[in-house]
């Protein structure tokens, strides 16, 4: 049999240094959480599976052998110790992080759910000749600790918010909202983020943001709690506190402010949640757009039902088309050849943006459109899905809808 790799293309168990990863990539987890206990029992579990393993173990292995047999019974027990940690651990991307990699090892390895599981591993200590324990990933590095379990690279999501507000949902629905107030964007347990809106003119529908909270919440070793806040003519490169970072703690640079245009574009990147946000404003109103890790959008309960870049606008805050047709300030032909100067393709960008132009009167809100569209192409996954058309925008999904995956997947644990 020749040398196998580290993460072996035929289907052999995990080496230590994979399996061990699963107890190293654990730094931030809460102090209820038992997913540490149950990490370090399935390494303990597996450790006769790797290469080169203690006299008389099973070696290597491909589908269906002994090994294959003993790394299934040892991920079945690994499932069930995270059912049963499951209600402690909501919300942490620890334990969220090992359960996507039970199932990935599991498919790979053609284990079935149902089955023998493996004995309680004995307590003793370490076993000779196994070698230094692989470099501790950063445990505020999202997308390093992802793709080392993973062993690919993570989901990202987009939403946006501009002009009038118009909405871009993780769903790539698009609609035009009357919403006026304080109207949650975002709200999961990493992130909170809410817009408020104020009507373009006086006694018009139409509405633009004129204020963007958003509340980075407290994890572990990476960051205290940071509260960022922006309003019109005060677009600040600093959090609330004053800080430009996420504190004190080891994993504190994770998140940090910087700013392109003093006053007009700033950009935080959240690297413990692998998350980049973008606010700008232009012509008198803010803008919002994000790119969000699909763990990190998708960690929320029922009951944080009301999210606009989940479900987009209520249907009772959407602005039918009779309603964005109607005359305003500036005649549609006039909006439409300002438009068509920055944005060719007669997307549901450049509709917003013959809306927002036609409505307010002012030229430019082209440019709210053209930058919501430029923050589109460099953070959607697919570029595809780019520009969206009268057909894309549809109703919105419900925040229901959004939960399907985590009933079938990743966020079940939380309910059992």
């Amino acid at each position: 049999m020749g040398d196998l790799s580290p993460w072996p293309p035929h289907g052999g168990p995990p080496t230590l240094s994979i399996l061990t990863l699963l107890l190293l990539l654990c730094g931030q987890v809460h102090s209820q959480c038992k997913i540490l206990r149950c990490n370090a029992e399935y390494v303990s579990s597996t450790l006769s599976l790797r290469e080169g393993g203690s006299p008389g173990s099973p070696r290597g292995g491909g589908r269906g052998g002994l090994a294959s047999g003993g790394l299934c019974r040892a991920l079945r027990s690994y499932a069930l110790c995270t059912r049963r940690t499951a209600r402690t651990c909501r919300g942490d991307l620890a334990f969220h992080s090992a359960v996507h990699g039970i199932e990935d090892l599991m498919i790979q390895h053609n284990c079935s759910r149902q089955g023998p599981t493996a004995p309680p591993p004995a307590r003793g200590p370490a076993l000779p000749g196994a070698g230094p324990a692989p470099p501790t990933p950063d445990p505020c590095d999202y997308e390093a600790r992802f793709s080392r379990l993973h062993g690919r690279a993570p989901g990202f999501l987009h939403c946006a918010s501009f002009g009038d507000p118009h909405v871009r949902s993780f769903h790539h629905h698009f609609h035009t909202c009357r919403v006026q107030g304080a109207w949650p964007l975002l709200d999961n347990d990493f992130l909170f983020v809410q817009a408020t809106s104020s009507p373009v003119a006086s006694g018009a529908n139409a509405t633009t943001i004129r204020k963007i909270t958003i509340i980075f919440k407290n994890m572990q070793e990476c960051i205290d709690q940071k509260v960022y806040q922006a309003e019109v003519d005060n677009l600040p490169a600093a959090f609330e506190d004053g800080s430009v970072n996420g504190g004190d703690r080891p994993g504190g640079s994770s998140l940090f402010i910087q700013t392109a245009s003093p006053g007009s574009h700033v950009e935080i990147r959240a690297a413990y949640i692998g998350t980049t946000i973008i606010i700008r404003q232009t012509a008198g109103q803010l803008s919002f757009s994000i790119r969000v890790a699909e763990d990190v959008a998708r960690a929320f309960s029922a009951e944080q039902d009301l999210q606009l870049c989940v479900g987009g606008c209520p249907p009772s805050q959407r602005l039918s088309r009779s309603e964005r047709s109607r005359r305003g300030a500036i005649a549609f032909d006039t909006a439409r050849r300002l438009c068509k100067e920055g944005l060719p393709v007669e997307d549901a960008y450049f509709q917003s943006c013959v809306f927002d132009v036609s409505v307010s009167g002012d030229p430019n809100f082209t440019v709210a459109a053209q930058t919501a569209l430029d923050d589109a192409r460099v953070f959607l996954p697919d570029l595809e899905k780019l520009h969206l058309f009268p057909a894309d925008a549809g109703p919105p999904l419900s925040p229901a809808t959004f939960l399907v995956p985590l009933f079938s997947g990743l966020f079940v644990l939380w309910l059992l």
